[in-house]
C-alpha cells in the first residue's frame, strides 16, 4: 500500500474527511470530525498512525516489528505502522478499519445516527 491507496481507502469510508489541521505536512483523516488516521508527508518511508484498542496495540507491537507506539500520539491508543511490505495490504486495511470502527463507536449518538444516514444513502 502506498500513500495514495491509503488516502483513497480511508476517503471511501462514510463520513470521512481529510485535512491538514496541524501543519502542511500531516494529512489527517477524520470520521464525523474525529481523527482515526494520519500520516506525515515528510517521510521517505510511508507510515501511518492508527487508533487501536490498547490490548491489541500491544499485541501488534509484539508481533510486527513495523508497528511501534504512536509517534506524537497517546502511546496507549495509537500505533505507528511503517509500511515496509512486511504485512499485507489486506492486513493494513483491517487495521485501518479497526481504527475507523473504534472512533465510530466512541461518537456521540447524534453523530452515529448521522453517519448511519450517510451509509444508507
Amino acid at each position: 500500500m502506498n500513500i495514495e491507496e491509503f488516502r483513497d481507502y480511508c476517503l471511501r469510508k462514510p463520513g470521512t474527511t481529510e485535512g491538514f489541521p496541524f501543519d502542511n505536512q500531516t494529512l489527517v483523516l477524520k470520521v464525523m470530525g474525529k481523527m482515526f488516521a494520519l500520516t506525515g508527508l515528510e517521510y521517505t518511508d510511508f507510515r501511518m498512525n492508527l487508533k487501536c484498542d490498547p490490548e491489541r496495540a500491544l499485541e501488534l507491537r509484539e508481533q510486527h516489528p513495523c508497528v511501534i507506539p504512536g509517534y506524537h500520539m497517546s502511546k496507549k491508543h495509537w500505533n505507528t505502522v511503517i509500511v515496509d511490505g512486511s504485512v499485507s495490504n489486506d492486513t493494513l486495511r483491517e487495521w485501518i478499519d479497526h481504527s475507523y470502527d473504534m472512533v465510530v463507536a466512541s461518537l456521540k449518538k447524534a453523530d452515529r445516527e448521522a453517519l448511519k444516514e450517510l451509509r444508507e444513502n
